[in-house]
């Protein structure tokens, strides 16, 4: 392989462009020859003007002068090209036959990168040639490099410095003085990098830099400072030691980062997972965290924490009423007033606080918000629970004051439960359980008020779970039973349906219906436990028609919210088709109350019920002292009137006034009307006296087992044994002779 082929393997298969000047043609000739057959692509020019004049539109990638030429001689050659842009440095060679070092300086000076004297060894020449060429792809590649650095560094908003031990003095790279706020070559010395900082900054800064180098210590830290301009930054500073042969310390080299957004996001990013996004306040994570540094003080100092646990009354009523944003509104009121109760910090702690002091805990004191409309009060001190009181009661006197939402004033009132370390817990979660508990019990008690966690509060709290867990599992065991009460019609003395009343058989002992059925209301367990009751009435009315051939309804209650389920209709239907009864057999009953709370969403399924043949009918009527408009437009059957005003039946007056209005009420309207709670024969025979035939109560029976309701059809209604059959009979016989008394009274003249 010969010299050219080293070389174009060497480069790529590139022929250097050389540009060969020299005024004496034969010297031009024989050099031009050699560096050719060398691989050099040459380009010929007799002066040092032709040379010029090739150069304004041509780069070559070396230039070789003779430096003695008539008129523009090699030197001014070499001066006027480095003149031009973009040949400050392209690598030229200054050929001479000179050898003294006059020459060889005075070419330097012209700005020559190497001088060669003239001879007839071409391969060294080529060989200087090559040299130059190397290195001046090696120093563009640098000067790249250090371009894409300053480049790096400049969107990176870095630059370096140093700094030396011998003189002191700190050297700044112009991307440095950049990140500090200066023009390139603007000095900046020690005194006057302190200046940018507040004194409390130069003062730790002074602290860890005499602690760096009196270790001789990698430097690493955060620097807030202000620029000339006025603008705060923070400013990241790292550096590492360099030393000497012996080992001493010569200086530092490092760099300086301008961090202000990338703290700034990190800062926001810390907020937004410490702090509720709509309050503002310390959020459940923030809150655990205080509170369990609350806590470890607590236990070494030795002295009580504080956890208020407050729940807004009737936040959900606000909410569905006036609407989400209204009820956004609500809680950023409530957490302002909550903040003034407390002294509040909005620091996010997450590092140790011992070095702030003994006392450094009381800093952890916050109210946050647990979630929707749950909010804690950390108190980390309290001498005893009266301080933990006074804070309640601050917090229920604030919330008293009316608040304006959606352009409406509202009355919001707070439950507070209130536990302390270490009487009620020592741990985060077992002070946030017994404050929770302490909570319902003012919940249970009436709302608006406060109190503190008793231990016979947690047994109460664990019978409620252990109920609920097994009131899940009372379908799956069959462990429900529906008991029946006849509706019986007096004056004809027989059964014309029932109602069916839910029993929960617990380990052979029947649980009273108000212990259950309010904690399945609250669980939502009312909803498979009333369509479990549809599908149990549709198949004893199919037991009761093979039996003696049960024609009428069973009813059963419902809770309003069933009646917003779009599916209760095909759920009612599957039922009576699977046991072969009519639609009619099962009777819907929802009280008052319930019916209007959510009249609106209920109409939608009471006409779709009307319209397959299920009967609808209100039960505890008069109670809801609501509008009797609705009567006129739903598809209502039956009313019953509450056993609140049949109780006083022949005892009071208002009370038959009552009963009389509405059984008035319903015959104008064509509705049956039944009266349940009738327990005695002075009840049945005013009823009847006023026109309601139709009644349940003790009187006739109890809720019973379906078998002892057809004994009691066989024993007692049949042979007609029930001391209240026939008084019916006897009454509408009583009553028509007293009016045919009165019609021969009128007839019979006068004396």
């Amino acid at each position: 392989m010969n010299a050219s082929q080293d070389w174009a393997d060497e480069e790529s298969f590139a022929q250097p462009k050389v540009l060969l000047v020299d005024d004496d043609e034969v010297n031009l000739l024989l050099t031009s020859v050699a560096l050719r057959e060398r691989g050099f692509a040459i380009t010929e020019a007799t002066s040092g003007d032709r040379a010029i004049q090739l150069l304004a539109d041509w780069l070559p990638d070396v230039v070789v002068l003779d430096a003695l030429m008539p008129g523009r001689d090699g030197f001014e050659t070499c001066r006027s090209l480095r003149e031009l842009p973009g040949f400050e440095s392209l690598p030229v060679l200054m050929l001479t036959g000179l050898d003294d070092d006059a020459s060889i300086n005075r070419a330097y000076e012209a700005g020559a990168t190497d001088f060669f004297v003239k001879s007839n060894q071409w391969s060294l020449l080529a060989g200087r040639l090559r040299y130059l060429l190397r290195s001046s792809r090696t120093r563009l590649e640098l000067e790249r490099s250090k371009s894409k650095l300053a480049r790096a560094q400049d969107l990176a908003r870095m630059g370096s410095f140093d700094w030396r031990r011998q003189h002191g003095a700190l050297v700044f790279s112009t991307e440095a003085l950049r990140v500090l706020g200066l023009a390139p070559g603007q000095g900046l010395g020690f005194r006057a990098l302190l200046r940018m900082l507040s004194t409390e900054d130069r003062s730790g800064l002074l602290s860890v830099l005499h602690e760096v180098l009196s270790h001789s210590a990698v430097l690493a830290t955060d620097v807030p400072v202000t620029l000339e301009d006025g603008r705060q930054r923070i400013i990241h500073t790292e550096a590492e030691p360099e030393f000497n042969e012996h080992g001493h310390l010569t200086g530092y080299t490092g760099i300086v980062q301008d961090v202000t957004d990338r703290r700034l996001a990190e800062d926001k990013i810390r907020h937004l997972a410490n702090f509720d996004a709509l309050t503002g306040l310390p959020n459940r994570r923030q809150l655990i965290w205080r509170a369990e540094r609350a806590l470890e003080h607590a236990k070494r100092l030795g002295h009580q924490v504080g956890l208020l646990l407050i729940d807004l009354d009737r936040f959900k009523v606000i909410n569905d009423t006036l609407g989400h944003g209204a009820g956004d509104d609500l809680l950023m009121e409530v957490a302002r007033r909550l903040r003034s109760c407390v002294r509040h910090s909005d620091q996010v702690l997450e590092s140790s606080l011992e070095s702030m002091g003994s006392r450094s805990h009381r800093t952890l004191e916050a109210v946050g918000r647990l979630g929707g409309d749950e909010f804690v009060a950390l108190l980390p001190e309290v001498g005893d629970e009266r301080d933990a009181e006074r804070v309640a009661m601050r917090v229920l006197d604030l919330m008293r004051e009316p608040i304006f939402v959606g352009g409406q004033e509202c009355f919001v009132t707070a439950s507070v439960g209130i536990a302390l370390y270490p009487r009620d817990g020592t741990t985060v979660a077992d002070l946030i359980r017994n404050s929770d508990m302490a909570m319902y019990s003012v919940k249970s008690a009436g709302r608006n008020n406060l109190s503190l966690y008793r231990p016979a509060l947690a047994g109460k709290g664990r019978e409620k779970l252990e109920l609920e867990s097994a009131l899940h599992k009372a379908i799956e065991r069959n462990e429900l039973v529906l008991h029946y009460q006849p509706k019986v019609d007096v004056r004809s003395a027989r059964m014309v349906g029932a109602e069916a009343l839910m029993r929960w058989q617990r380990g052979g002992v029947l649980v009273p219906p108000g212990d259950f059925i309010p904690l399945a209301e609250e669980t939502g367990l009312i909803m498979p436990l009333s369509e479990w009751a549809i599908r149990e009435a549709a198949r004893q009315v199919r037991v009761w028609q093979d039996s003696f051939g049960f024609a009428d309804s069973i009813a059963v209650n419902l809770p309003n919210r069933l009646f917003e389920r779009t599916d209760l209709v095909e759920h009612i239907h599957q039922a009576v088709s699977h046991y072969g009864v009519p639609h009619h057999a099962i009777e819907l009953e929802i009280t008052e109350t319930g019916l209007m709370r959510d009249l609106q969403n209920v109409i939608p399924s009471l006409h779709r019920l009307n319209e397959i043949g299920v009967e609808i009918s209100i039960d505890d009527f008069g109670t809801g002292y609501s509008s009797l408009a609705y009567l006129t437009t739903l598809p209502i059957s039956e009313l019953k009137i509450d056993r609140s005003f049949v109780r006083d039946l022949g005892m009071t007056p208002q009370s038959s006034a009552v009963v009389t209005a509405i059984i008035a009420l319903a015959r104008s309207l064509g509705l049956r009307v039944v009266a349940e709670g009738v327990e005695n024969l002075r009840q049945m025979e005013v009823l009847h006296r006023l026109g309601c035939t139709v009644m349940q109560g003790f009187l006739f029976s109890r809720p019973q087992m379906p078998e002892a309701i057809e004994n009691w059809l066989q024993q007692t209604v049949l042979p007609k044994k029930a001391p209240w059959i026939g008084r019916a009979g006897d009454a509408d016989m009583a009553e028509a002779m007293r009016i045919a008394d009165e019609i021969a009274q009128r007839a019979t003249p006068a004396a």
